[in-house]
């Protein structure tokens, strides 16, 4: 996949989809991406029990699921303990709505109609998070999650790329992983697919570390992001510098402004209109979405 080294502005990156205005991780958030403008949209990808591929975030079914009243007993409700059968009889919907994780709904930027829509909605697979963006002529960035230690740890990124290559979403996935020896063996295998590195703490040194692994973009938290003569060093190194996970507006026009490749946001909305505003951060008519971005509750 292409990165932006020389556009003119950052992609609007829907972190886990529009998971403020829809369940995370599901169909339904990467259609909200869509219809507010995303760029592309990030998922998340574990492997269940008998080896299927799934988008979900978090190592238990808990948060965004109702597990707990299917399978009561099954605590603690570790992904890869679940068949796909049967993470497919739970509701990943209902919790959005119960919750309200971003204040969206009390703000009334969430419609009746797509709060009835998400009751019961599924935890795609990959295949159908690809076969999605593909059909809409979109990007998607692919976070592996780390399974070191866990099943699945072998076999997960040739999963990942076969079913990549099988849909021919070679030019349209960003492959993103804190597992960077699983980014190596992509490089290795696929060296014509975009990865990105996720660090969970500052790196010294990012451009021997993207240099290391011949990755494309670096993948920084928003609360160690690079100072701004650091991120124009990276860029003109050709490397994309992609922050997460940023939902306020003056933040965003300030990243914008520090010329960035890349926002990850669960307010993809709120990015769109800042983007339409330029790197000025002035406000543009009919630009500014309803509903003050909120923190989301209860997450893990």
């Amino acid at each position: 996949m292409d990165l932006p080294e020389n556009q003119n502005r950052p992609l609007n990156i829907a972190h886990r989809g529009a998971r403020s205005l829809a369940p995370e991780n599901t169909l339904a958030a990467a259609r909200k991406g869509l219809e507010v403008g995303a760029d592309m949209w990030e998922l998340d990808i574990q492997m269940t029990a008998d080896g299927e591929l799934i988008v979900i975030h978090d190592s238990t079914l808990k948060r965004t699921s109702n597990v707990r009243e299917v399978f009561p007993s099954r605590k603690p409700w570790l992904v890869h303990e679940f068949t796909l059968d049967e993470i497919r009889l739970l509701d990943f919907g209902s919790w959005f709505t119960e919750q309200d994780p971003f204040g969206q709904i009390a703000a009334g930027v969430v419609t009746p109609a797509d709060l009835t829509s998400y009751a019961g909605v599924p935890a795609p697979t990959l295949d159908q998070a690809l076969s999605f963006t593909r059909k809409h002529n979109w990007r998607v960035n692919v976070e592996i999650k780390d399974l070191t230690r866990k099943p699945g740890d072998t076999q997960i990124v040739n999963r990942v790329m076969a079913l990549v290559t099988e849909l021919e979403m070679e030019d349209r996935v960003l492959i993103s992983s804190f597992n960077h020896d699983y980014l190596a063996q992509i490089r290795e295998a696929h060296p014509h697919i975009a990865t990105g590195i996720l660090v969970s703490k500052p790196h010294p040194q990012p451009v021997a570390l993207l240099q290391r692994f011949r990755a494309q973009a670096y993948h920084p938290r928003l609360s160690f992001l690079l100072p701004r003569k650091e991120i124009a060093f990276l860029r003109s190194k050709g490397f994309g510098v992609n922050v997460r996970t940023v939902n306020d507006r003056k933040t965003m026009q300030k990243l914008v402004q520090a010329g960035v490749s890349g926002i990850f946001t669960d307010f993809p909305q709120v990015l769109t209109s800042v983007l339409a505003c330029g790197a000025g951060g002035q406000e543009i008519e009919g630009t500014t979405p309803a509903g003050e971005p909120q923190p989301p509750q209860g997450e893990k």
